[in-house]
């Protein structure tokens, strides 16, 4: 069995390129069945595009990933050059870690956001769902969901996705109010605000500005989502559409844009639309891709705070928080792994086990044979059994060990050289017949090849 990971993000990419990325990964389950692969987890958001899915065995993981990026091309549209061009493949450990950072908030573009675990917790419930998940993908899943609630729970990071917000709110409040709570409460229930865009960060402003005491906010969506968006937050801020935008704009003491579109406000179209407008404007430009013409921040009476200049601003308590959750996060991807490279060993534990067993219970019929099912016999039996749990106790501490030092190939070659065991997949073992006081509990099943 072996994991890896096809990655497109927005460190790399456009978001439209990663909105129609995402658009492909619907052909993915139905391409699994026919596929080399076991399984496959897509966690597509507005930001990202990232398969993770699990091969047979490391020889297979090319022949995997082609057949996810031809999935991906027939349902995007896209040429498979592109497709191909725009995916980063990591393997193994390199995808394990990847995939607790991210659902961590530790590679999100405003570092810290919570949005994303949920995401992750979502995209391995659809897989489980339509039937995609294999075991090793759950418990990767699971274990990087867990993960980000304690990196939640136990760090300052938690909040930091929502605290960008804040720290953004917090410098349009100081050009505007100073630093006196109660003026800055004021403010907001005066202020003309404006939000541009319906993702999860425009939902995260509107929480953060109603919890200011915002009364006058007004959402747009060149989507035409800004409607249902404004309804599914309690209803309480205008949806404006078409024209309508273009008052609002004019009337707008706080602009924030928050939807990374393909459409951008150039600074003479503000600049024409602003004009006899007294108040100050302070413009928010919190997408990814930006909503608004750099050029804008020349304009006479108006102020444009960036992503950038947001996260500069950011408390230093952040950073101090950065570095627990990123240690945090290192001791749960090494745990996973440790346990994952001890797993790997039960086959070999099996074998070994399953081979002694079968010299115990020959020996146990010869027993029998000549003794029957009698008191001696089950005192023999006991012993024995007790005599091979104690033997067999060093090499399957010794087996786990090597497999999480990665030399567990080293311990099968042994077992092939001192007994002539071929270790193999998992599968059931022939019970002796035994007597009837055999209770022993039983020896785990595996299929053992004597060469």
């Amino acid at each position: 069995m072996a994991l890896f990971s096809l990655v497109a993000s927005h460190t790399d990419l456009d978001l439209d390129t990663v909105a129609q990325l995402s658009n492909g990964t619907g052909e993915v389950a139905s391409a699994i069945p026919e596929s080399t692969m076991n399984g496959a987890v897509v966690l597509a958001t507005c930001n990202r595009v990232e398969i993770y899915a699990e091969a047979p065995d490391e020889t297979s993981v090319e022949q995997a990933r082609a057949e996810l990026l031809q999935a991906v091309s027939r349902g995007s549209g896209l040429a498979a050059t592109t497709v191909e061009s725009s995916f980063q493949l990591l393997s193994g450990d390199s995808a394990v870690r990847h995939l607790f950072e991210v659902g961590s908030g530790l590679k999100s573009a405003v570092v810290g956001e919570r949005e994303i675990a949920g995401q992750v917790r979502r995209a391995l419930g659809t897989a489980q769902e339509t039937g995609t998940a294999t075991g090793a993908l759950v418990k990767l899943f699971e274990s990087a969901t867990r993960t980000a609630k304690d990196v939640g729970t136990h760090t300052a990071l938690g909040a930091a996705g929502r605290s960008i917000v804040s720290v953004a709110l917090d410098l349009a409040t100081d050009l505007h109010a100073g630093t006196s709570p109660r003026e800055a409460r004021a403010f907001w229930e005066r202020a003309n605000v404006l939000i541009i865009g319906t993702g999860s960060y425009a939902g995260t402003t509107l929480a953060q500005l109603a919890d200011r005491g915002a009364a006058n906010v007004g959402v747009h969506s060149a989507s035409g989502r800004a409607e249902a968006f404004v309804a599914d937050r309690g209803g309480w801020a205008l949806a404006l559409g078409g024209e309508k935008i273009h008052g609002a704009i004019a009337e707008a003491d706080v602009l924030i844009g928050c939807s990374g579109g393909d459409r951008r406000l150039e600074a003479e179209t503000l600049r024409r639309l602003r004009e006899g407008a007294s108040g100050r404007l302070t413009v928010l430009d919190l997408a990814l891709s930006h909503d608004f013409d750099p050029a804008i921040a020349d304009l006479p009476g108006v102020d444009l705070i960036t992503l950038e200049s947001v996260k500069m601003a950011a408390p230093e308590g952040q950073q101090a928080a950065l570095v627990e959750a990123s240690r945090l996060v290192d001791g749960a991807v090494n745990g996973f792994l440790t346990e994952r490279k001890s797993r790997s060993a039960n086959e070999a534990i099996v074998a070994l086990r399953q081979h002694t067993q079968q010299v115990l219970e020959s020996e146990m019929e010869r027993v029998r044979a000549k003794h029957g099912c009698t008191a001696a016999s089950e005192e023999v039996e006991f012993a024995l059994r007790r005599m091979v749990r104690q033997m067999l106790h060093g090499p399957t501490v010794r087996a786990k060990e090597m497999a999480a030092e990665g030399r567990l190939e080293e311990y099968e070659n042994a077992l092939n050289i001192l007994f002539g065991l071929e270790v193999s997949a998992p599968g059931p073992a022939a019970v002796g017949e035994g007597c009837p006081a055999d209770v022993e509990t039983g020896v785990p099943a595996s299929t053992a090849r004597i060469a």
